[in-house]
């Protein structure tokens, strides 16, 4: 097996108000749901074992763009949603934060035994995957949360999280069992963070000899080891910053949105009566879900569907957030009983704004389209973990 990716992400505490967390349960679940219909359930392994895909999901769904939170709720979130489907699905998750995390063996045996996979098998490579990252890699990371998930074919995706308290960072880890050969021999497609010296690996070709019993410490630069693999590395800075997005891929959702209507697109005529500001939402979403992984390389720029709860770069719409988890479920409702126009409609929805990339020019300005959000905040049921956002008016009062 191979890691197919990791992230280094600032180490931020705090909670998800229930607000937020019952809407990204409900949001995950439609993804998924979404993306085992259209590709198939080892998809949704793929796509969880891809540390950029990954960061855009937990930006679509209101979380802090770039903190180590993201790692914790968007898995918490998905497991809570997936899990009463699993036998629909296909899909296990299992592990946790903390305590949940030594769970996870007897969650991998009592599936086992469900669905007739060798549990004693799951549970050895995800203990092994633990002890990879946690002892085999020394780069300063301790692990304090592991998620399992698996498919009923037997493949499956681990998602961990180890933290540093010299730099105050988390460091995500990804496995994929598609690409496995070995657990000790180059197991990982990515290990990256930001360069603190020399570490110690194990599991790299070069430490063969030690492996066999040459008692000698063999350590590697990571640039080193780290070729041909998929790095995440994110900023300190809690507000979206231009450089942080590809503002033409940005700039063709909002214009899509705000200055087209599905009216003019024949394509989309099932979508409308929806408001601009649910479009814009609902086209980013729309590539999580269709997307392919170039894509993802900015993932901020996910965060424009529904804000964050710190604010940044604008507090949670949670009108929008609503109605755009109302069209994702009544298209996978109808799909399921065999309409599935309007499910064809999302999908197309993001092909749009990607072909109107072609030629595009950004013409808005980055900050004034975050003043605009911030400005029109109340009118969506903005709302941040310090409380719901007011209008202009009002927050004046409120310096005053």
């Amino acid at each position: 097996m191979k890691r197919s990716g990791s992230a280094d992400l600032p180490l931020h505490y705090g909670y998800v108000p229930t607000w937020l967390a019952e809407r990204m349960a409900k949001l995950g679940l439609a993804v998924i749901e979404n993306i085992v219909m259209d590709y198939g359930k080892d998809e949704v392994l793929h796509r969880l074992s891809d540390p950029f895909w990954f960061q855009s999901l937990g930006a679509v769904m209101g979380m802090d763009w770039h903190s180590s939170g993201i790692t914790t709720s968007v898995m918490g979130a998905l497991k809570k949603s997936v899990n009463p489907h699993s036998r629909e699905l296909g899909i296990y998750i299992c592990g946790g934060k903390g305590k949940h995390s030594k769970q996870t063996p007897a969650e991998l045996l009592k599936i086992g035994e469900t669905t007739g996979l060798d549990g004693d098998h799951l549970v050895r490579c995800s203990k092994l995957s633990a002890k990879v990252d946690n002892t085999a890699i020394q780069d300063g990371f301790q692990l304090y949360t592991h998620n399992f998930i698996l498919s009923d074919t037997g493949k499956w995706a681990v998602v961990q999280q180890g933290m540093s308290d010299a730099s105050s960072t988390a460091r995500r880890y990804h496995w994929h069992s598609e690409q496995l050969t070995s657990f000790v021999d180059d197991p990982h497609t990515s290990i990256y963070g930001k360069n603190t010296g020399l570490i110690l690996n194990m599991t790299d070709k070069l430490a063969d000899t030690s492996r066999n019993g040459v008692m000698q410490i063999a350590a590697e630069n990571p640039e080193a080891m780290i070729k041909e693999i998929s790095h995440l590395v994110l900023p300190n800075h809690h507000d979206v910053k231009a450089k942080d997005v590809d503002l033409k891929r940005l700039g063709a959702v909002l214009w899509l949105a705000h200055e087209k209507q599905p009216a003019d697109f024949e394509d989309l005529l099932l979508l409308q009566g929806l408001g601009p500001r649910t479009l814009q939402s609902l086209a980013l979403v729309s590539e999580v879900i269709h997307g392919t992984p170039s894509r993802f390389k900015d993932p901020a720029r996910f965060s424009f569907a529904h804000g964050g709860k710190d604010g940044h770069p604008f507090p949670v719409p949670t009108k929008v957030y609503d109605e755009t988890i109302g069209v994702l479920q009544n298209a996978i409702h109808k799909s399921k009983l065999g309409l599935s126009e309007q499910n064809e409609a999302i999908k197309r929805l993001h092909k749009i704004a990607k072909n109107a990339e072609n030629g595009f020019t950004p013409n808005a300005n980055f900050d004034q389209v975050i003043a605009k959000e911030r400005e029109d905040s109340w009118k969506y049921g903005g709302r941040t973990v310090m409380g719901k956002a007011m209008p202009p008016v009002q927050q004046q009062l409120k310096l005053f």
